[in-house]
């Protein structure tokens, strides 16, 4: 899944949105890429897992 997240601006935003993913997936392929805005997951997890993660981790997510 390919999700765009508007407030990650910096690396230090990209490693907490990667550890917020971690919490439901460890497992999880994490590419981000602050200056695009967006995040690549390969994940079991459902899209609506890790989006209310990220939401709760305080970097609200849509799918693109």
């Amino acid at each position: 899944m390919e999700l765009k997240i508007e407030n990650m601006t910096c690396g230090g935003c990209a490693k907490s949105v990667t550890r917020a993913i971690q919490s439901v997936d460890p497992n999880a392929g994490i590419e981000t890429n602050p200056a695009a805005r967006t995040v690549r997951v390969e994940t079991r997890a459902s899209t609506a897992a890790v989006q209310k993660v990220l939401e709760e981790a305080g970097y609200p997510a849509t799918t693109r």
